[in-house]
This record gives structure tokens, sequence and C-alpha cells, in this order.
């Protein structure tokens, strides 16, 4: 993917009832570990999450989510659904910005984020998208149990995809995050001690994103 500069472009998709501002925020080490290799771009869901619906939180915060899994706008990812509320509208915010702000070497998810990241995967390999990404980073992912989506996890993905995911996660059962990267081909799965977050450690990216930047340069 031609790019004036050998820094990776990477579009940044936040977790559920998160927001680009909190996901940049969490990302901060690593944006600052990796600041000479790569330019994080951080994408906002287009669908306001009410705190108080689906947390019972009565508090004003700027969260946001890229689909719901029932009529009244709240998304469990452990509740299996027939709905995929809102989906289409956040596969169009994507492709977006990669028109308006692309191109991106790759996608970075976390949570909801990293199911959509892989579920984004799947659309592009069966070219159902208006765009194109060199690699996946997938953060305490799993496999949506929302129906309208079965129909993308046939098949393999062949993009190289780093997996991070905790040993303790109380959020997204192990084995769901197991299921998404028996999924990938060409992929790198590191497990950490750890719960539902981003670990901070430059360790767990630095050779993937090294041999993504060696990718890139060989492709240029």
């Amino acid at each position: 993917m031609s790019n004036s500069t050998n820094k990776l472009r990477i579009l940044a998709i936040h977790g559920y009832a998160q927001s680009d501002v909190i996901f940049k925020s969490k990302l901060g080490s690593m944006r600052k570990g990796f600041k000479k290799e790569v330019d994080f771009i951080f994408l906002r869901a287009p669908h306001k999450v009410s705190m108080k619906n689906n947390f019972n939180i009565d508090v004003e915060e700027e969260a946001y989510g890229w689909w719901f899994n029932t009529e009244d706008h709240i998304f469990k990812a452990t509740v299996p659904s027939n709905l995929a509320v809102g989906f289409e509208d956040s596969v169009a915010v994507i492709e977006k910005a990669f028109q308006e702000s692309g191109p991106f070497d790759g996608i970075l998810g976390f949570s909801q984020g990293a199911a959509f990241a892989t579920l984004l995967c799947f659309m592009q390999e069966k070219n159902l998208l208006q765009i194109k990404f060199d690699f996946g980073i997938i953060i305490s992912g799993f496999k949506s149990l929302c129906t309208p989506h079965a129909v993308y996890y046939n098949g393999k993905i062949n993009i190289p995809s780093l997996h991070i995911y905790g040993k303790t996660d109380q959020v997204i059962p192990t084995e769901r995050t197991e299921e998404i990267c028996k999924m990938f081909i060409n992929k790198t799965n590191i497990i950490h001690e750890g719960g539902h977050y981003i670990p901070s450690k430059k360790e767990y990216y630095k050779e993937f994103i090294i041999e993504m930047i060696l990718n890139k340069n060989k492709s240029n």
C-alpha cells in the first residue's frame, strides 16, 4: 500500500461504550512507544450508548457503540440475538474514514471493536467492502452472536493478524476469543495474565509491527 512515509497508519476501533477520545487515552503508552513507527487514527462509532440502559449507571458519558443486539439499543456480547441494529451504519463510517482519511495499512480493535475488526477482515476477504487494509490487530476479540453476522464467518482470513487477550478476562470468555483466533491463518497469538484490557507492554506488539513495516516497505 503506497504511502509517503514508512510509518504505519492504523485505524483504531474502540470498544463498546467507549469513544475515540477514551480509546486514544487508553492507547497512550502504546502510541508513545511506537510514535516513530505508527500513526494511530481514532474513529468514533456512530451510535450513542445509554449508560443507564446498558449498565444502570446514571451518568452522562460520551459513550458509543458499533451495533446493538436489542431494539432498545443494548449490546451484550454473550447473548445470542437475531438483531444487529446499526451495523450497516458503522460499516459506512469505516468506509468513509478510509475515503477521507486513508489509506490505512491496518486496523486495530478492542472488545466490540475487535469483533467489528474481525468482521471487517471477513468482509474484505469476500470483497464486500470498498476499502483495503493489510493486517489486523485484535485485542480481546470475539465472534458476534448476532444472526445477521453469521453469513460472514465461513472460510478463513489470510491477512496477517495479531491476537492479544487475557487469561482472566471476565467480560469475554477465553474460548470465545480463541474461536476467533482459529479463523485466521497467518496469525500471532499473545496471551497475558490479566483481564479485559489493552496491555501496554511494547514487547507484545513490537515484533508484529516491525514485520508489518517490512511488508509495507517491500510492497512500496
